[in-house]
């Protein structure tokens, strides 16, 4: 996700950090390579001309006020052109949009291959974890197992899929909306046919079907590792059935970000939700400002906290904080705050959500390896070690060491850690502990 722009970008703005003041030949200089850098990244060549010439209009009309130096205004501004580049506040108004308390038909289009099924099983998911009743609905009648795909998914999700008699994907939509209506069910999600390429028929065919079903939402599903293509596909989808918003599928393996910087500008069309994962529950909404503090090094705090709140139990949060507050972080404690971050998503990910936190690939592997044996040495311990480490002399550091496959060096030197976390949880606990320290960054 933005892996080679994030890196360009903030090498490039990195470097007038350094400078107390900037010339225009400097600025000029660093527009350019700004330039490059979103060519490279495959954004299209009109939205990258269009951002860097905005950025240099402001960057003469800006006046350097005193709390910002040159080098965090030009930082200021490029992080605010690239949040209206992806959409702005419009498109954040949009990523919050509920559904409940309204009949809500839903058609989801898309070449064949985009995603399109996986991402209606995604959608729905989500709309019931938010209360609602989805039910999903197959309106290709031709791709072989189609229907039964549906079917699986909602199966597999715990939602309802409909499957009716109708010969034609008009049909069976109104028979669809009549059932939805009659059983209580919404959103509907209507995962429409595709093709390979674009043609007559499947356009004729997806026009009538709005026709008929009046939809508050047409997404595109759009793969995002086809880069400029689904800038074309959108445009081509957008003329013909009038697209409320784009869900750009397999986005976490697209590590330059093209389209997702193009598509809005030219299209016209903002982007709504990005697939960050295989995972039924890996679909996130999409919020500009937030997307263009992770490509800039910003991080994104407020979607972390969102993550924490729904991986964490409740209950296991308050257990932790009452022992907290009477100062007993426990091994037993430290390994259920473990598994429940774990839960969050990959580690990599986690690490990019905080700000200022630059690790590169064979760092965090070598993040994910620790986690594993810290797990195995805490899991080798039987519960009255993991409540009382302090029972652990020689004999059991032995014992632990063989069967969690480490040396007994090891184990002391994690019982070291663990007495200084137990430490920071302290200051944590009477408000005194940095943000940064907490991370490792202070």
């Amino acid at each position: 996700m933005f892996n080679a722009l994030s890196g360009r970008l903030q090498k490039i703005l990195g470097g007038f950090r350094s400078r107390a003041r900037l010339n225009a030949a400097e600025i000029d200089s660093g527009l350019r390579e700004i330039r490059i850098a979103l060519l490279e990244a495959d954004v299209n060549l009109k939205v990258a001309r269009g951002f860097v010439a905005r950025l240099k209009d402001r960057l003469a009309g800006e006046t350097v006020g005193r709390a910002l130096t040159p080098a965090q205004t030009i930082i200021k501004l490029v992080h605010e052109e690239m949040v209206g580049v992806l959409g702005g506040e419009e498109a954040a108004q949009l990523a919050a949009t509920s559904y409940a308390g309204r009949f809500s038909p839903m058609m989801l289009v898309g070449l064949q291959g985009s995603g399109k099924t996986t991402t209606a099983g995604k959608l729905a998911l989500r709309f019931k974890g938010e209360g609602q009743k989805p039910l999903l609905v197959a309106l290709d009648l031709k791709r072989p197992a189609a229907v039964e795909q549906v079917s699986i998914i909602a199966e597999q999700i715990g939602v309802a899929a409909y499957s009716g008699t109708a010969t034609t994907p008009v049909e069976l939509a109104r028979e669809a909306l009549i059932n939805a209506r009659k059983e209580g069910f919404s959103p509907v999600l209507l995962d429409t046919a595709g093709r390979l390429q674009i043609d007559t028929e499947l356009m004729d065919e997806l026009t009538a079907v709005r026709q008929l079903v009046e939809p508050v939402e047409v997404f595109l599903v759009a793969d995002a590792m086809t880069g400029q293509e689904a800038v074309n596909i959108a445009r081509a989808f957008n003329d013909k059935v009038a697209l409320t918003g784009i869900i750009l599928s397999k986005f976490d393996s697209d590590t330059r970000g093209g389209a997702a910087l193009s598509i809005r500008e030219t299209v016209g069309v903002p982007i709504r939700f990005v697939g960050t994962g295989e995972k039924p529950d890996e679909i996130e909404p999409f919020f500009p400002e937030r997307w263009a503090g992770r490509i800039l090094g910003m991080g994104d705090v407020v979607t972390l906290i969102e993550k924490v709140e729904e991986s964490i139990e409740e209950k296991d949060a308050e257990a932790i904080a009452h022992r907290l507050a009477k100062e007993r972080f426990t091994l037993e404690d430290f390994m259920n705050v473990m598994e429940q971050t774990q839960k969050m998503g990959p580690l990599s990910q986690m690490l990019k959500l905080l700000p200022g936190f630059k690790l590169n690939d064979e760092q965090i592997a070598l993040g994910e390896r620790e986690l594993v044996r810290v797990k195995a040495i805490v899991r080798s311990m039987t519960p009255q070690e993991r409540r009382d480490p302090g029972v652990l002399n020689a004999g059991r550091r032995r014992r632990i060491a063989m069967g969690s496959g480490n040396t007994v060096q090891d184990i002391n030197r994690f019982m070291r850690q663990f007495k200084e976390m137990q430490k920071m949880m302290k200051h944590l606990k009477k408000g005194k502990l940095p943000f940064g320290k907490m991370f490792g960054m202070g």
